[in-house]
């Protein structure tokens, strides 16, 4: 009896043994598999494209991601803040994007392919700080008149909620719209709009 319960225990290390082998030799396997199908460093530096879920952002809410090491948000505008864009005209530097600070296609007034959708660059025209979302209609800190939009904490320059600069801040252009196309009704691919970019 004490023979069957050696055997029992051998078998039993064999058995964790070879599975423990097998799972190192499987992941050893796949690794280069796995890493040769990620972009590699000088794709990313390059600007590979980054797909994103928009599905999910809610009304009045903004999501940040990377491209290209800088980041870029994309912002859910709601029918109320879509509605002050063309109020903000009188007070805006370039409120027709007149500088070719976005692509052909989202040269309007919402700078966007679909309204509600803003994907913009988050970096300041001016010396490149990044502006804080402040999408609160009268700020007590910005003033009883603020519509809501971008607000630069290095030296003040404000952009509205289509990220387009106010006259008589320091930065000279409206934010950059980055190259995107819709793949369908809940993602977004940015770095590239299907016409080179």
């Amino acid at each position: 009896m004490s023979n069957q319960q050696v055997d029992r225990s051998k078998r039993r290390f064999l058995i964790a043994a070879t599975t423990a082998v097998g799972g190192v030799a499987g992941v050893a396997v796949m690794v280069p598999f796995v890493m040769s199908m990620l972009p590699s460093e000088r794709a990313k530096a390059a600007g590979a494209p980054v797909e994103v879920d928009i599905s999910k952002i809610e009304p009045g809410m903004l999501l940040a991601i990377a491209w290209q090491g800088k980041p870029v948000w994309v912002v859910n505008r709601t029918k109320e803040m879509l509605a002050m864009l063309p109020k903000n005209d009188p007070h805006l530097l370039d409120p027709k994007s007149d500088q070719p600070q976005q692509p052909v296609y989202c040269k309007n007034e919402g700078r966007s392919i679909k309204p509600e959708f803003l994907v913009v660059v988050g970096i300041c025209t001016h010396l490149g700080c990044s502006p804080t979302f402040r999408k609160d209609v009268g700020a007590a800190d910005l003033g009883a008149d603020w519509p809501g939009g971008w607000f630069c904490p290095c030296h003040g320059s404000k952009y509205d909620l289509a990220a387009r600069v106010f006259k008589d801040v320091p930065a000279p252009l409206n934010m950059v719209i980055p190259p995107y196309k819709y793949i369908n009704d809940g993602r977004i691919l940015v770095g590239d709009d299907g016409k080179g970019a």
